[in-house]
């Protein structure tokens, strides 16, 4: 069986050298005379030439080791990660890793768990962690959710950046940049869901017979959610070529979600499992030919359109919810942020 050529795994230098600068304020380096008549002063680094995508040579160079063995150990690993495409580099801050873990992501998961995991990695864990070489990641390092939870950050959010944290470790574990996962298992335990208050079939009926009065536009979204236990998302997602009347269904393809609250994309539903056909009640029809006239927003909703929308553009999910506040306070019942129907 034919190989692939063995890398020298002791190409490169080490050498020792010192932070002593002479009377022009350069550093001495490699030249400093103390190096010589003292076997203790500086430090041990080393130097390698490491593949590059240009024409031009790409000189690693790494120091700050304790001994030469500690340097020609880091240099060792530094060439047996190349051919494997994983660059083990002793110096890589914990920033370093994260930032490039965080691209590698970005060409597989949807845009909205991205932007999630980009909040916790630019706002959380980097300011906290980033400056720590990631082969000193410890077990203690991660214990910084003791700060956030005394800064009185929710348990919830405090969990979510863990678990990003977590994640990215993981993939440097299966990779075999780190032997483990230091931030496994979990510091905190994953906090029980928040318990659920549905409407009672009174509130739900107080709620549409309110809303028919006042929104007609949200009396027949709200039909539709509670008709067909449908999420706000796929609700605004929905076009009319999604929609099968005279057969009474429809089909969930996919969710409207929106980064950074702001920015609106279609995106696959939250599981396989929501991407189905739905059967429709007489509610539910009843609603929907309702949006089949002029009275949404004035205008007759485009052909193969949203069904909710405003000037032919989706309803942005804040406002959604905003109005849906408004009208639960002004209905006398509970709101949807208190996870009650519709979700």
């Amino acid at each position: 069986m034919r190989r692939s050529p063995t890398p020298d795994r002791d190409r490169g230098s080490v050498y020792r050298r010192c932070g002593c600068r002479d009377d022009h304020r350069r550093q001495l380096g490699t030249r400093c005379p103390h190096l010589a008549a003292d076997p203790h002063h500086g430090s041990w680094a080393f130097a390698v030439d490491a593949p590059s995508t240009d024409s031009h040579r790409h000189t690693v160079r790494r120091g700050d080791f304790p001994d030469e063995l500690d340097a020609r150990i880091a240099l060792r690993r530094f060439n047996e990660s190349l051919p494997l495409g994983v660059v083990t580099d002793p110096r890589q801050s914990t920033a370093d890793y994260l930032s490039n873990w965080l691209a590698e992501k970005a060409l597989r998961l949807k845009p909205t768990t991205i932007a999630r995991y980009r909040d916790y990695i630019t706002q959380d864990l980097i300011p906290a962690l980033g400056a720590i070489p990631l082969d000193d990641l410890t077990r203690q390092h991660p214990a910084f959710v003791t700060d956030q939870l005394r800064r009185q950050r929710g348990r919830v959010t405090v969990h979510r950046i863990m678990s990003t944290l977590s994640s990215a470790l993981a993939t440097a574990v299966d990779t075999e940049r780190l032997a483990r996962n230091p931030a496994k298992p979990p510091l905190i335990p994953r906090p029980a869901a928040a318990e659920r208050h549905l409407w009672t079939e009174e509130q739900a009926a107080r709620f549409l017979r309110f809303t028919h009065l006042v929104d007609p536009l949200y009396a027949d979204l709200a039909e539709l959610m509670i008709g067909t236990g449908m999420r706000k998302g796929e609700v605004l997602a929905l076009r009319w070529d999604d929609i099968h009347l005279p057969e009474r269904t429809l089909f969930i393809r996919a969710t409207l979600s929106a980064i950074d609250n702001n920015q609106l994309l279609l995106t696959a539903p939250k599981t396989k499992g929501n991407r189905a056909w739905v059967a429709l009640s007489d509610r539910v029809v009843e609603a929907l030919d309702e949006r089949t006239d002029s009275r949404a927003f004035g205008q007759i909703t485009p052909a193969g359109g949203y069904v909710f929308h405003r000037h032919g553009r989706p309803l942005h999910l804040k406002t959604v919810l905003d109005r849906f506040h408004l009208l639960c306070d002004k209905a006398g019942v509970p709101r949807p942020a208190e996870r009650s129907a519709p979700r």
